[in-house]
């Protein structure tokens, strides 16, 4: 008989507001949170009262009483805990990236390629019901040959709290490109297929961090200003696939621009473009039947909870024993591109990934 999903044990390290996030849902599932880990003593006792759970100090003392472990530190934090969570065989739930550094995420793959455990990384946005009724379509053939996929994921005034560690490149890795890039690229190979990557070029702009006068509006954090900010906060490049197919991407956490979180995929047969936060999707073709037209078709998806979906997913898997898609690859493939492009941003010329 299969296990159940109330059967998984499960912990948090990295208490903080991903966390907190995490754990409402795995409430809502019925998956049992029996305690957190985190270094700082504030967010230890406030997740404690919050969901009257133990905490430690220590994640070792976390991961002999738990199943699973889902890791919402810091990026720089993201192989401590997962490579160990991994060699006790406990199931991880990764969020992105998966590290913040090429080296680091490798390490990690590697620590997953060597467990019968689960492990999957968190992209979220796989989950939305607008992307699965897309990648529906495409595996139907519907679209014919997908050749170009354009990627934005650009806020007009939305860096994450100046002076966190989202803005201190020794700790987060990056700015834009490893914060909403990652989404955005995972994204744009998912609905390719995940092809070979040949070669991408790129540039990345600190335009807006490092200003006094910064209009901040509303973000996760505080805005402390721009001391110690050394990060991007946009991004534009350029990714050749194997199979001529390509994808433009456009990310920003500030530019004078309205904000854009549109993805459109280009097939020989049609086409579809979706707005990540809208939800909505339009699929685009042209016929010759009866007379020659152009056909456009609006699609209503149902609003869904992509963290929720995808931890059911994730402990369904382990409930089942069935297999992951495995995404963890994937992560680390995104990982080489976003270290490409920064690459190419530095050096002013492509970068070629297949060397």
């Amino acid at each position: 008989m299969s296990a159940q999903r109330t059967d998984i044990r499960t912990g948090i390290v990295g208490l903080g507001n991903i966390g907190q996030y995490h754990a409402e849902r795995l409430r809502e599932l019925g998956v049992p949170l029996v305690g957190g880990m985190d270094v700082a003593e504030d967010a230890r006792d406030r997740f404690a009262r919050r969901y009257d759970v133990s905490v430690y100090d220590d994640h070792r003392e976390l991961f002999d009483e738990v199943d699973a472990v889902i890791v919402t530190t810091p990026n720089k934090y993201h192989e401590e805990y997962a490579v160990a969570a991994l060699e006790q065989d406990r199931h991880l739930l990764l969020e992105k990236p998966l590290a913040h550094d090429l080296e680091s995420a490798e390490r990690i793959a590697a620590a997953a390629a060597d467990t019968e455990a689960r492990c999957m990384v968190g992209f979220n946005n796989r989950f939305l019901n607008t992307v699965r009724i897309v990648r529906n379509r495409i595996e139907e053939g519907a679209f014919g040959d997908i050749s170009h996929i354009e990627a934005n994921y650009v806020r007009r005034r939305g860096v994450p709290g100046r002076g966190s560690w989202f803005t201190r490149r020794a700790i987060s890795g990056g700015g834009a490109l490893i914060d909403l890039g990652v989404h955005a690229i995972d994204l744009a190979l998912y609905l390719l297929g995940y092809p070979a990557v040949r070669e991408v070029s790129g540039t990345t702009r600190t335009e807006f961090g490092t200003r006094e006068d910064y209009a901040y509006l509303d973000m996760w954090g505080e805005d402390a200003g721009p001391e110690g900010f050394d990060v991007d906060d946009s991004a534009s490049a350029f990714v050749r696939c194997g199979g001529d197919r390509t994808i433009s991407l456009e990310v920003a956490w500030a530019t004078n621009r309205p904000a854009n979180h549109e993805f459109v995929v280009r097939g020989t047969e049609a086409a579809a473009r979706f707005d990540l936060l809208e939800n909505d999707l339009t699929i685009y073709s042209a016929s010759t039947a009866g007379s020659n037209h152009l056909a456009d078709t609006s699609i209503e998806a149902h609003q869904n909870d992509t963290h929720s979906d995808e931890q059911r997913a994730f402990f369904d898997a382990i409930a089942s024993g069935d297999s992951l898609e495995d995404n963890v690859d994937h992560a680390l493939d995104v990982q080489r591109v976003i270290d490409g492009i920064y690459r190419s941003s530095e050096d002013g010329e492509g970068v070629r990934l297949d060397d």
